[in-house]
């Protein structure tokens, strides 16, 4: 059994599930607080009800998030140690500032926000949102800088054996591959998040409709702005997408030109360069010369330089430039690198993760804002038709949509993470050779674990987090179509909307024998019920 092999699917499988709740968390988060706030500037229960029922979700994810992502920083010292020891002056200082900062932030006043229900002063506890969802934002940041460290080492000089010495922290917290990537994934949050509102609202107001209920009443009223709320996120995240992936992609050209090229599957050099549209033939091949693709001309060089006519550099060339500076067998120490010592050095990527990966990415994302859009569309007279076509037909599409970019934020994960091999560190261009920071990914897995313990683990977290994400599916579906909160502040679904979203106010306000109104108590059931 090859541990590097099986570290490396442990690594991916336990990420990429983890990477399905970050940007659920985020864009949700933001979108929670914004709901939190109009209902505390307007009074108004559409705001009340939309924040409570969208903070259970929230916090259904949020939890499982957490224990998901604990894993990744063990998994740094068990499997990864030659790793966790190259990279350790600098990653532990972003892991530090992450978890004092970020998950403070985010534990203590989350924990502020679910139980200050009606405890607390209304904008007292909408600071506590705000302080926790921008904890993890926060927390986004710096775990991508880590990451974009890794893509493109800077604020780092090399000592004697060649392992990176921190020197700038504030050029690793500026380094223009992380404000790319967390602008790129902010707006993928957004993405995923007003898809998750168009698709749930479309299900509920089709069902209210099969059921002949009102459309004029307070649950109508929040899944229609749901819906609305969420198709404008989802088409407006859709275009800051667009721009900051061409932020991204024009920053990969020049710092890891062999991902770019493996994307498009262009073997030789081109001027201008041709966009490949669809590969056919031997697509999942990975020799290069097997793939032929349907290309739009000159376009793969606006990509990569804003202009029709530069050139871009093809696998085939590229991989001479890679040997040249970078050696063609790997370092000869078997105790570090096992059966791979001084073998040669593969410096394509997998053509096959890619290429569909890249693909994946912008086509699902691209699907999730025409759906979303259509919901913007059917809706604009402030109901849904009744018309079956839009109202069935548009559910189902709706609901499936939801899922487009879940996977298309995960794609563009693995795309960049396994485009960047055979370098765990990825070297930077823009340095001098010989102060280049580079680490292969056969020298960081851990040299004292064994093939059977890391298959071991593999298996025993693979079914971990299938069962998580049962409870998770289970968990969401269940409070989905559970609908609105009837203990939404006092109201119920029949009341009017008053002018602070509870139900009767001032003396009409039933009472208890000892002078304390009724609805006090209805809203303490209620920050219960919120709570657990």
């Amino acid at each position: 059994m090859d541990v590097l092999d099986i570290a490396r699917w442990q690594f991916g499988i336990t990420t990429v599930y983890h990477f399905i709740m970050v940007p659920l968390t985020l864009g949700l988060g933001i979108l929670v607080v914004a709901m939190n706030t109009l209902w505390v500037r307007t009074g108004s229960a559409t705001w009340l009800r939309m924040t409570r029922f969208w903070g259970r979700i929230y916090l259904i994810n949020f939890a499982l998030g957490v224990a998901t992502g604990l894993v990744q920083e063990f998994q740094f010292g068990l499997a990864w140690s030659e790793y966790s020891k190259f990279v350790g002056d600098m990653f532990g200082s972003l892991l530090a500032l992450e978890a004092l900062v970020a998950f403070f932030l985010e534990s203590v006043f989350l924990g502020v926000w679910i139980f200050g229900w009606g405890r607390i002063p209304k904008k007292v506890h909408l600071a506590s949102i705000w302080l926790a969802v921008g904890g993890s934002i926060a927390s986004a940041y710096f775990i991508l800088g880590a990451n974009s460290w890794m893509q493109h080492p800077v604020g780092v000089t090399r000592d004697a054996d060649g392992t990176p010495v921190l020197n700038d922290v504030w050029a690793v917290l500026t380094n223009n591959t992380l404000l790319a990537a967390f602008s790129h994934v902010i707006s993928g949050a957004l993405a995923v998040a007003g898809a998750l509102l168009v698709g749930v609202a479309w299900y509920h107001l089709n069902r209210r409709r099969k059921e002949e209920l009102p459309t004029n009443d307070l649950e109508h009223g929040v899944w229609m702005k749901s819906l609305r709320l969420g198709g404008w996120v989802s088409v407006v995240a859709f275009v800051l997408v667009t721009l900051t992936g061409d932020w991204q992609g024009k920053l990969m050209y020049q710092q890891q030109p062999m991902k770019m090229s493996s994307a498009e599957a262009l073997c030789n050099t081109e001027q201008p360069a041709a966009f490949s549209v669809f590969a056919v033939g031997k697509a999942n091949s990975n020799q290069c010369d097997d793939v032929h693709s349907v290309t739009i001309p000159g376009v793969l060089s606006l990509l990569a330089h804003g202009n029709f006519s530069d050139p871009v550099p093809g696998v085939n060339q590229l991989k001479q430039e890679y040997q040249a500076a970078y050696g063609t067998s790997y370092p000869d120490d078997p105790a570090v690198l096992g059966e791979r010592a001084g073998q040669p050095i593969d410096y394509q990527p997998l053509l096959a993760v890619t290429y569909w990966g890249f693909r994946l990415m912008i086509g699902l994302g691209f699907v999730s804002a025409i759906v979303s859009a259509l919901a913007l569309w059917v809706t604009r007279k402030g109901r849904l038709p009744d018309n079956r076509l839009v109202s069935s037909g548009g559910t189902w599409l709706a609901v499936a949509t939801i899922f487009a970019p879940f996977v298309a934020n995960s794609a563009g994960w693995v795309f960049t993470e396994m485009g960047r091999q055979p370098f765990v560190v990825a070297p930077n261009p823009d340095v001098p050779l010989d102060q280049r920071v580079w680490f292969f990914t056969a020298q960081a897995v851990s040299p004292g674990v064994g093939g059977a313990e890391v298959l071991t683990s593999l298996i025993s977290l693979t079914l971990l987090y299938g069962a998580l994400a049962v409870v998770e599916l289970w968990l969401v579906v269940k409070f989905v179509r559970k609908g609105v909160p009837t203990d939404a502040g006092g109201t119920s679904s029949s009341e009017p909307p008053s002018s602070d979203g509870g139900g009767p106010q001032g003396p009409d306000r039933p009472q208890d024998p000892d002078g304390r109104r009724r609805d006090d108590a209805r809203e303490e059931d209620g920050v219960l019920s919120f709570a657990y």
